[in-house]
């Protein structure tokens, strides 16, 4: 049984991973990110929809705005990183701990649903950062460079 469940937490953190690389091949390999104010209209969203957490907003107003072409390179090339540790399983805790800290700055930044939201919503609108988050977390917490990894001798351990 432990095979099966290492060799399932492999192909997670590989279909992580691959979407970390999709989302960063974009940003690396292109310009509307990085150079043509994509990251800024993010920001700029987030902000006039009210989608931040109100305690984040001043960060993304006086600090994310103040940089944004630096921190749109940070982003993409995070992400990026992100995804091919995690693909090759190398540097998976250390890629998890960023990944795990860059989707609740990614939640505080954009998914607040509102002041008179239910406790439940709050749950409900995060859930395209939260799921990735626990991810995260689960391969900070378990053996998830084991197998299906360059370093890693075999592909399960049964």
């Amino acid at each position: 049984m432990r095979g099966v469940n290492d060799f399932a937490i492999a192909i997670l953190r590989i279909a992580v991973g691959i979407l970390f690389l999709i989302f960063g091949e974009y940003k690396v390999f292109g310009t509307e990110f990085t150079l043509h104010g994509g990251f800024e209209m993010w920001i700029h969203r987030f902000l006039r929809d009210c989608a931040a957490y109100p305690i984040f907003v001043p960060v993304l107003q006086k600090l994310v705005l103040a940089y944004p072409r630096t921190l749109a390179f940070l982003v993409a090339y995070v992400e990026f990183a992100i995804g091919c540790a995690l693909v090759l399983g190398i540097f998976v805790k250390s890629a998890s701990a960023l990944g795990f800290v860059y989707m609740l700055i990614l939640l505080l930044s954009s998914n607040f649903p509102g002041p008179h939201a239910q406790v439940w919503q709050d749950f409900g609108a995060s859930l395209d950062h939260s799921v990735l988050a626990l991810c995260f977390m689960a391969f900070i917490l378990g053996k998830s460079d084991q197998n299906l990894s360059i370093g890693s001798t075999r592909a399960t351990k049964k």
